[in-house]
């Protein structure tokens, strides 16, 4: 069964980083474009970071410039989301997800997810 599984959350302080990755399995994902989401407590599920098949093309979303950095590896089948100056506003369940084709923002695009991983910045 195609399954999607987060991994490296955790409890940082402010400014620290922190490293997700999200490991694919049950399928081949050649072809996958993939991508980070988050959600906070009472707020929308939003758009992080995405990367294309090959990774010649990723997106973040503006708040994260400079801060959060996405990458790929398909002889793991795994995509990692680099986590630099963590905010507490950055705090969320992250979500990885998976659709076939190009990198889209709006999460419903996407026909995989992963089940989450919580990600905590205390001040």
């Amino acid at each position: 069964q195609v399954q999607l599984v987060e991994s490296g959350g955790g409890l940082v302080q402010a400014g620290g980083s922190l490293r997700l990755s999200c490991a694919g399995s049950g399928r081949t994902f050649s072809g996958y474009a993939m991508g980070w989401f988050r959600q906070a407590p009472g707020k929308e599920r939003e758009f992080v970071a995405g990367i294309s098949w090959t990774g010649g093309i990723t997106y973040d979303a503006g708040s994260m410039k400079g801060r959060f950095t996405i990458s790929r590896d398909n002889a793991k089948n795994t995509i990692y989301l680099q986590m630099n100056n963590l905010k507490p506003e950055d705090t969320a369940v992250y979500y990885c997800a998976a659709r076939l084709g190009a990198v889209q923002i709006p999460g419903h695009l996407y026909g995989y997810w992963g089940q989450g991983i919580q990600v905590t910045v205390s001040s």
